[in-house]
């Protein structure tokens, strides 16, 4: 009786502990830090300056004058600089007739750099890799990106490999939400998460302007990082994830056509951009903050928000001057629960619209606006470049929350906060220009050199042999 006693009053206490001890593993494993990152810097030989982009757009021999004249509107206000890099098909003017080779190589270039850089410096050995995870939205081949980079590195057999492709700019993310999963069902386990774009096999021969766009505004770029759910690892990494959102608004029409790849009326290939775009951002945008608030904004401020938008409802109710009355529209204040915002860098509008509407003062927009400037939009890597602009400049201490914003084709539009595991102030892409950010200007010299189409006459012009 003594025993059956026992054992009625051990074998609920021990069903208690064994199932608080599986929820502190499952807690656990649900850790997601990054331990090192590495971003892409070509050879200086890639660089673009302003002359080569026009010798590259003066090689295009089926735009006329209006084409030429959108496109020096378009690369003076867009905040690029002139040492952003492109391919190495651009400086063999073969952009108009590119082969698989030449994707192909392009990312060689960066996996052999980045890839090789990262392991050195982290140590942690291809073997010790447990997931690959490997997004470029428009280089689709077989074997996939995925497996190249196992070859390379002859990574071990039995890791889990997921190769993405058509994701659009906001792909890093997702990839690293891929790796989040992965972390949830294993304990201690490295993965690689690899992101870049091809732009060799991109490049637009027609004249339609929603699609030459595309030519002028991406760069080349890359970045490769290690991630971990090992709490052992905690103390040298980097970023812990706290929480990660996506929004997909693929079922809305005006949103998944307005960034396509798409053939134009001549059958030629090329990325169109509609003007349905800023729109189908804004949508995006706004449903994804809606669900990422309350994930990382104290209650007060949630509060606050909600209370003064029943009351300017209230006013809107019973005044009679309308929005006048009521009253500016009220702005959830996201310094209260994140200290930096790394902005997807897709352009000088982007950076502009974020920042008015989450109302972010000049120091908040600073990394975007300088990654623009110097290494361009490179798509799905860009955040990483903003990110390490954060690092190079010492702003990323101990306990400071980072928020992330990307789009991409789809339409998407992903989010997500790291928190800053130790003081980072270590070397990185930037080191090589950080003391010259930012800038007294970021006026780019297009159209000190190029304003002359501007008078050109429709029935005389004719690009010059020699530009100036």
């Amino acid at each position: 009786m003594e025993l059956l006693s026992f054992l009625v009053f051990a074998l609920p206490i021990l069903w208690l502990l064994f199932l608080l001890r599986k929820q502190i593993e499952e807690r656990r494993n649900k850790d997601c830090y990054i331990l090192d990152y590495e971003c892409y810097r070509p050879r200086d030989d890639r660089m673009l300056d302003t002359r080569f982009c026009g010798e590259v757009i003066k090689r295009t021999k089926n735009l006329g004058l209006l084409e030429y004249k959108f496109l020096l509107k378009a690369v003076v206000s867009s905040g690029l600089g002139e040492q952003t890099y492109s391919p190495k098909i651009m400086f063999e003017g073969r952009e108009e007739n590119p082969t698989l080779d030449d994707g192909l190589l392009e990312m060689d270039e960066f996996f052999l750099d980045s890839i090789a850089k990262l392991l050195d410096r982290s140590g942690i050995s291809p073997s010790q890799i447990d997931v690959l995870v490997v997004n470029i939205s428009m280089l689709a081949c077989a074997p996939s990106m995925a497996s190249r980079i196992i070859n390379q590195y002859k990574l071990r057999p039995d890791v889990k490999a997921f190769n993405l492709t058509g994701m659009g700019c906001s792909a890093s993310l997702i990839s690293i939400d891929i790796v989040r999963n992965v972390f949830k069902t294993s304990k201690n386990k490295y993965a690689l998460v690899v992101t870049s774009e091809s732009l060799s096999l991109g490049w637009y021969n027609g004249k339609e302007r929603s699609m030459i766009l595309a030519n002028v505004l991406f760069r080349t770029g890359g970045c490769a990082m290690i991630l971990t759910n090992d709490r052992a690892e905690r103390s040298r990494a980097m970023f812990k994830l706290k929480c990660l959102v996506r929004t997909h608004h693929g079922a809305i029409s005006d949103s998944y056509d307005c960034c396509i790849q798409r053939e134009d009326a001549d059958g030629k290939l090329g990325f169109h951009l509609s003007k349905d775009l800023p729109k189908a951002a804004t949508r995006a945008f706004v449903d994804n903050l809606k669900e990422i608030s309350p994930k990382i904004l104290p209650v007060r401020e949630l509060l606050r928000f909600a209370l003064v938008s029943l009351i300017r409802k209230a006013k809107l109710r019973a005044g009679k001057d309308g929005t006048a009355a009521a009253g500016p529209r009220p702005v959830v204040n996201f310094k209260t629960g994140v200290e930096h915002f790394c902005i997807h860098t897709g352009g000088k509008a982007v950076i502009d619209g974020i920042g008015l509407n989450l109302n972010l003062t000049e120091y908040d927009l600073e990394p975007a606006r300088m990654t623009l400037h110097r290494f361009g939009n490179t798509s799905a890597c860009s955040l990483w470049y903003v990110l390490s602009y954060m690092e190079a400049k010492k702003r990323l201490k101990k306990g400071d929350r980072v928020l992330m914003i990307s789009f991409g084709a789809g339409f998407k539009c992903n989010s997500c906060v790291w928190e800053v595991v130790r003081d980072l102030e270590g070397r990185n892409v930037w080191e090589h220009c950080i003391d010259r950010y930012p800038p007294q200007t970021l006026v780019n010299p297009f159209m000190e050199k190029y304003g002359w189409i501007n008078n050109e006459d429709p029935e005389t012009f004719v690009v010059p042999d020699e530009i100036p």
